[in-house]
């Protein structure tokens, strides 16, 4: 007794290797026409971390002034921890600074460790004792 088997060969639709090849490659394309445009938008979202944190940094200030009635050239004293920049294995884009701090006034200083845009210009932003917050050098 001879067993016959009946192998049913039944094609499914799909796309072939160079079919999806080929639209990969354009989409890539598309991503590399499109980033240039895209490039400012990515600073500008980048250096919200920087007014944040300087924002921050200026009610710490405030709170101290109150207390001692004169700002801090310390991040301990005003209990600023600035977070690991990405060149320390961190996620912080900036690196912050107190740059002056006397009785009535202070300076505090964001300044980018990456070049968002790769134009050779790092981002720095200020903000002082009247919460007076500028872009000094734009990215």
């Amino acid at each position: 007794m001879k067993i016959q088997y009946k192998i049913l060969t039944k094609k499914i639709p799909a796309f072939n290797m160079q079919e999806l090849l080929v639209v990969l490659v354009i989409i890539g394309i598309l991503i590399l026409i499109a980033l240039p445009n895209l490039m400012p938008i990515i600073a500008k979202t980048k250096a919200l971390e920087a007014q944040n944190h300087l924002v921050h940094m200026y009610g710490l200030e405030r709170n101290y002034f109150f207390m001692y009635s004169k700002y801090s050239n310390e991040f301990n004293a005003i209990d600023f921890l600035p977070e690991k920049t990405v060149k320390n294995g961190g996620t912080s884009n900036y690196e912050y600074q107190i740059v002056e701090a006397s009785n009535n006034s202070f300076k505090a200083k964001a300044i980018a460790v990456t070049d968002f845009d790769g134009d050779g210009v790092f981002n720095v932003w200020e903000i002082d004792q009247n919460k007076n917050l500028k872009e000094v050098v734009k990215d």
